[in-house]
């Protein structure tokens, strides 16, 4: 079974409804070292059934943008994202989309779904066209492309999912979050 498919069964059927509970604003504050800001809903979860990825608003509780809907909180899913940045995955990643014409097509459309998801909480018309992560021409953070995947499921996000098939089960050495 590839990795893909792998973490499909642990992504929640949609965002979960209703107020964001006590604990896992707890547990997502464990996870940042400080306390979260502008939280909707947890987007995805570990198997251990720590939040890994949050929806954000898009605009934070004082007014300022906000334009990553989908945020990481998991410590070792960010930092294994972190090494694949380092790595220069981003720069590969860019220079692909003027090689590959039907993958600009798919990143676009992942550009347009991450907008038209935000739009629908709340618009921010000072950037209409700018998503997060350097969408829909460059690549500009796999956080925010990890996170869409793993909020949207796969096949949505196509760098997000290339990461998560790279990255593997960052979840198997145990909870990262206490």
């Amino acid at each position: 079974m590839s990795e893909q498919h792998d973490r499909d069964p642990i992504r929640p059927s949609g965002l979960e409804a209703g107020p964001v509970p006590q604990d896992d604003l707890d547990a997502v504050a464990d996870q940042l070292g400080r306390t979260p800001r502008g939280i909707l809903a947890v987007a995805h979860r570990c198997p251990s059934g720590h939040p890994s990825v949050v929806q954000t608003a898009p605009r934070l509780p004082d007014g300022t943008p906000f334009p990553t809907l989908y945020y990481v909180t998991c410590t070792r899913l960010a930092s294994r994202i972190g090494t694949l940045e380092a790595e220069g995955r981003m720069k590969e990643m860019t220079d692909r989309l003027e090689e590959d014409p039907d993958l600009a097509r798919r990143y676009r459309r992942a550009h347009e779904l991450y907008l038209a998801e935000r739009d629908a909480i709340e618009p921010l018309p000072t950037h209409p066209d700018v998503t997060a992560g350097g969408m829909p021409d460059r690549v500009k953070c796999l956080h925010v492309h990890v996170g869409h995947a793993l909020a949207a499921g796969s096949g949505v996000n196509p760098f997000g999912d290339e990461a998560l098939d790279e990255i593997g089960a960052w979840w198997r050495a145990g909870p990262s979050c206490s």
